[in-house]
């Protein structure tokens, strides 16, 4: 088959949607690199594409193999059921071929190469990247390695006071947040993972007071600490987080003044420079820091990723913390949940068992099989002290998390012992029970709740008009409805026109009102805005409309920033929102709304994070009876 022919399939599977255009550009690039590029280079070409754009950084040759389907990730059952004659040759191609002989002719070709080179694709174990994803790995895979390496063959005596102390009143067995201390104490890398309030946070406050003491005893000097997160709502929760804990923690005063109270984004924190990938700090212009701490970590792509390790001197320590089973970050590479993988399993070495045994006062069992060396330096936190025995929420998520489809109906089912969980099996995109839900203002609160509020105007103190409009941002904030796509009837874009005119009858999409709640979908630095923040269109003390943000890192507690409309990067309506954009967030009632169709995005971990947004009520739409089993067996790990 000679190359255009393949080019013309491809053509065809980009008018099915199987295919993005930027897939076949691609394909197209590899070909006019090489005229005499065959069929198995140019479907290579375009699946590795294919693949970066679901978030994998590279093209599994054994999983594609052995499932064309799950890798191709066709977007319906619809869509299979279509498959013209064409589409089939096109299907034989994978079918036909082994591992080996993807391997054997892409290795025939002078646009692939094992490793260093200037190549396009890099083949490495079975597996096809494009070379710039393969450099990021090996820039994390390296930098990590390093790192795991112990800094500490023992601990001084006197620490021991302090960690006994630190966590005298945990009564959990084993001692999970100890462990993860001890563990994090031993080398200058630590992951400390676990679901939602499980004490990440407190851990690691209680971590970071360890680390400024022993610094004192070893080198009698104060650490350089940097808090960061992927977004500027993730910064302003981890902040608030620590502000918390340290008001609550036995420590002396001089240590709580060296814990960092702020955090940054990761491309603050790293320089981000206008129109470039790059970042003002690298291996050559390093950060300055002893430790950097990034919450959220979940949430952090594979390019980022590499570009903070790229960015960290030898000896400073690098501590993640975040949710292994949340989603992966909307960009190529889920780090967190690769770097976690096994973590629940706890298989320790025999020399890390010594190590938690002698520091942490914990016997734990020997694994049959030892982890890996990332495992020896990772903890899973595993009691959640936000939702109890009696929570809903907390039952659903581990049960959806564990992929018991039977289990998580039986709880949505039993509304009688779990009044914090509802599920509705929607009619049809107007069903009037979507729109009693979104108006609600009762004990399970939805947008009637800011709209009351916001009816309360208070004109002339402008201390009263700023306490009115933070009261409005606020109980905007504690109802949130999320959906899995950006289009369709269930999506973003159509459920934000329909709950605007249910809410605002007559107003127009994408004008300004008094009312109208936008997210920020691009980093603003000079205005402070980032990424994900939410705002709302409101009158300011004069009467003019400006949008209320919350205040900063910088603003007094309470205060807010009022900026002019005209003055905002790119916005869009936000009473909708992606299960995705939702990451960092927590909401006192959660709506996750389930599309018809079978979908790539659609997957355990999305419903997982979706019903880990709430903290009081969540409630399950589905536009089609199955659909929620459907996603809790779709994994995308």
């Amino acid at each position: 088959m000679n190359g255009n022919t393949v080019m013309s399939r491809i053509a065809h599977w980009v008018a099915l949607g199987w295919l993005s255009q930027l897939d076949q550009a691609f394909a197209g690039f590899l070909q006019d690199q090489d005229g005499d590029a065959g069929e198995t280079l140019l479907w290579a070409g375009a699946l590795v594409s294919h693949q970066l754009g679901r978030g994998e950084v590279f093209l599994d040759l054994e999983k594609l193999c052995a499932d064309p389907g799950l890798t191709l990730a066709i977007p319906s059952d619809e869509a299979w059921q279509s498959a013209d004659d064409e589409t089939d040759l096109a299907l034989s191609v994978f079918k036909a071929r082994t591992v080996a002989d993807w391997t054997s002719e892409l290795a025939q070709s002078s646009l692939v190469a094992s490793g260093q080179g200037n190549t396009p694709l890099v083949l490495h174990d079975g597996r096809l990247y494009l070379r710039r994803y393969w450099r990021y790995q090996q820039i994390l895979d390296s930098e990590i390695s390093r790192r795991l390496q112990p800094v500490r063959q023992q601990l001084p005596a006197s620490l021991q006071h302090s960690l006994n102390q630190l966590f005298s009143d945990n009564r959990e067995q084993p001692d999970w947040q100890k462990i993860a201390c001890v563990l994090a104490l031993r080398a200058r890398f630590a992951i400390i993972t676990g679901g939602p309030g499980t004490g990440k946070t407190t851990t690691l406050t209680k971590l970071l007071s360890l680390l400024i003491e022993l610094a004192a005893e070893e080198s009698q000097r104060k650490l350089s600490i940097l808090l960061a997160a992927p977004t500027g709502k993730a910064a302003a929760r981890v902040s608030e987080s620590i502000a918390i804990a340290l008001e609550k923690l036995p420590m002396p005063e001089a240590i709580k003044q060296q814990i960092p109270k702020k955090a940054a984004t990761l491309h603050r924190l790293l320089g981000s420079r206008p129109d470039s990938r790059g970042y003002r700090h690298h291996k050559h212009n390093p950060l300055l820091a002893d430790i950097v701490i990034v919450d959220e970590a979940s949430m952090i792509d594979l390019e980022m990723m590499a570009s903070l390790l790229d960015a960290l001197p030898d000896h400073t320590q690098l501590i993640l913390l975040g949710d292994k089973d949340q989603l992966a970050s909307v960009e190529a590479g889920s780090v967190m949940g690769d770097l976690c993988r096994g973590a629940e399993h706890a298989a320790y070495d025999q020399t890390t068992l010594d190590w938690l045994a002698d520091y942490a006062g914990e016997t734990l069992p020997l694994a049959p099989d030892a982890g890996s060396a990332i495992n020896q330096q990772t903890v899973m936190l595993r009691h959640s002290h936000r939702f109890g025995s009696n929570s809903g929420i907390g039952q659903l998520a581990r049960a959806v998390n564990t992929g018991a489809a039977g289990r998580a109906q039986d709880i949505l089912s039993d509304t009688q012992t779990y009044a914090d969980l509802k599920r509705i099996l929607l009619s049809d995109a107007f069903d009037a029970r979507l729109k009693q839900l979104v108006l609600a203002a009762d004990d399970r609160p939805g947008y009637g709740e800011y709209l009351q509020v916001m009816q309360r105007q208070r004109s002339g103190d402008t201390d009263a008009h700023q306490q009115w409009a933070q009261a409005v941002l606020t109980a905007f904030d504690r109802f949130q409805v999320l959906c899995a796509l950006r289009r369709g009837d269930w999506g973003v874009e159509g459920l934000n026109q329909r709950i605007e005119q249910w809410l605002f009858p007559g107003k127009k999409t994408g004008l300004w009102y008094q009312g109208r709640p936008v997210m920020i979908t691009r980093n603003d630095y000079n205005l402070g805005l980032m990424n994900g923040d939410i705002g709302i269109a409101l009158p300011d003390a004069g009467g003019k409309l400006r949008v209320a943000f919350p205040g900063d890192q910088n603003s007094e507690p309470g205060a807010l920033r009022w900026v002019s409309p005209m003055r905002l990067p790119d916005v869009e309506t936000a009473f909708a929102m992606t299960v995705h954009k939702s990451q960092g967030s927590e909401f006192h009632h959660v709506a996750l709304i389930l599309p018809e169709v079978r979908s790539p995005v659609l997957t355990r971990e999305l419903v997982y994070t979706g019903i880990t947004r709430a903290k009081e009520h969540f409630t399950l739409l589905e536009s089609r009876a199955g659909i929620f089993e459907q996603a809790i067996r779709s994994s995308f790990r």
